[in-house]
C-alpha cells in the first residue's frame, strides 16, 4: 500500500477537509461520525451523498474505516499516523497546565525518585491517561568502594559516587574471607575506579583481573568478583519505571475486549525486565514522538497510543523518558505540549541537582 505521506499528497482539498473532520469529531467523542453531521460543518455547502462518496474513497484508500454497516466512519491506524503527521495542530501548553508542572517541581526536599514519581501522578490526572516515568541509572563517577564484613557468609560492598551518592548492597562473600583479603579487595578496586562509571568499571576490571591473575590474592579475587556480581545482577534493570493512572484507563466505558487488552499491556509492563526498551523508542532524536497501535510492540496487543519525550542532563545526553498511553483517540494537541514542557522540566532538574 502507498506510504500515507503519499497518500495525503493526492487528496485535494475537498477529501482533506472530511478527512481532518471525521478524525477531529472522532477524537472528541471516541465514536464514528456520519455524512449528515458533517454536511453542517464543512466550509462547502455539499450534500450528504456527495460526503458519503468522499469518506467511501478514504476507506478505500485505508484512512477511513466503518465499523458497523450504515454507521459513521472512523480513522484507521494509517489515518491516525497520516493525521497526526500532516494534519495536528499542536497549540501551546496551557498555563493552568504549565502551573500544575510547576508546582509539582518545585519542592526541592524530595529526592529525584520522590520527585519522578510525583510527575507520573500529576502527568496521569492531568491527561487522564496512564502515565510512564523511567528514571536515570545512577552514572556518576564513583570515588570509593570498601567492603564490610557483615558475618561468615554475609558482607555489604559500599560505592561512594563522586557526586555524594552512596549505595549499599549485601551479598555472600566467598568462604574464608579475612580481614586483609578484604583490605586487598578494597585497594585493587579504588587503584582503577578514578573518574570511571560503575559500567565502565565492570569492563575494566574483567581486563585488569585476567591480566594480573599472579599479582592479586585468589581470595581477594574472589571477594571482588562476588562483590561486582551484586551489581552485575541488577543491569538488566539500571533504571526504574514508574506507572501511574492504570485506573484511568480501567475504568473507561470500552468494551471488555479492549479493556482485556489494557491489562495485558500493564501486565506486560509490570513483568518487563528489561525496561531499558522503553527508553530505546526516544533515541532516534529529541523531542516528543508518537506511537500508534502496532508502531511499537510493546504496546501493539492493547491497541493503545503512547507520546514520549526523552529527557537530558546536562550533557545533553538521554538518561531517562516521560510518556503517556491512553487509546488512540488521545487529546494529542493538548497531551503534546504537556509531555514536551514535562520532559524539560525533569531534564532541567536533574542537571540542576547533579
Amino acid at each position: 500500500m502507498t506510504k500515507g505521506g503519499d497518500i495525503f499528497d493526492q487528496l485535494n482539498a475537498r477529501s482533506r477537509e472530511v478527512f481532518r473532520r471525521v478524525v477531529e469529531g472522532y477524537l472528541e467523542s471516541g465514536e464514528p461520525v456520519g455524512s449528515r453531521s458533517l454536511t453542517r460543518t464543512l466550509s462547502e455547502k455539499v450534500s450528504a451523498a456527495t460526503v458519503r462518496n468522499v469518506m467511501q474513497d478514504l476507506e478505500y484508500l485505508g484512512l477511513l474505516d466503518s465499523p458497523h454497516i450504515s454507521a459513521g466512519r472512523v480513522p484507521t491506524q494509517m489515518g491516525l499516523r497520516m493525521f497526526v503527521d500532516g494534519l495536528l495542530e499542536v497549540r501551546d501548553l496551557d498555563l493552568s497546565d504549565r502551573e500544575k508542572l510547576d508546582a509539582t517541581l518545585a519542592s526541592n526536599t524530595e529526592d529525584v525518585g520522590g520527585l519522578l514519581d510525583r510527575v507520573g501522578s500529576a502527568l496521569s490526572g492531568m491527561t487522564q491517561g496512564a502515565s510512564l516515568v523511567l528514571t536515570p541509572k545512577h552514572e556518576a563517577p564513583i570515588k570509593h568502594i570498601e567492603f564490610v564484613s557483615l558475618g561468615h557468609d554475609r558482607a555489604l560492598v559500599v560505592l561512594v559516587f563522586a557526586d555524594g551518592h552512596v549505595e549499599n548492597r549485601l551479598f555472600a562473600p566467598p568462604p574464608g574471607q579475612t580481614p586483609s583479603s578484604m583490605r586487598e579487595a578494597a585497594n585493587f578496586l579504588n587503584a582503577l575506579i578514578e573518574g570511571k562509571t560503575l559500567s565502565e568499571l565492570r569492563t575494566v576490571i574483567a581486563a585488569e583481573i585476567s591480566k594480573r591473575r599472579q599479582e592479586i590474592d585468589s581470595l581477594a579475587q574472589a571477594l571482588v568478583e562476588s562483590g561486582l556480581a551484586v551489581w552485575d545482577d541488577d543491569a538488566n534493570q539500571p533504571e526504574r519505571l514508574i506507572v501511574r493512572g492504570r485506573a484511568n484507563l480501567l475504568a473507561s466505558d470500552g468494551q471488555a475486549e479492549e479493556l482485556d487488552r489494557i491489562r495485558s499491556l500493564f501486565d506486560d509492563l509490570e513483568r518487563k525486565r528489561d525496561i531499558a526498551e522503553f527508553l530505546e523508542l526516544t533515541e532516534s532524536g529529541e523531542g516528543v514522538r508518537i506511537f500508534i497501535g502496532s508502531e511499537n510492540k510493546l504496546f501493539s496487543l492493547s491497541g493503545s497510543s503512547l507520546v514520549v519525550s526523552p529527557y537530558m542532563n546536562a550533557d545533553r545526553k538521554i538518561i531517562g523518558a516521560v510518556g503517556v498511553i491512553g487509546p488512540t483517540r488521545l487529546n494529542y494537541g493538548r497531551i503534546v505540549p504537556i509531555v514536551d514542557y514535562t520532559a524539560q522540566l525533569v531534564g532541567k532538574l536533574i542537571s540542576d541537582r547533579s
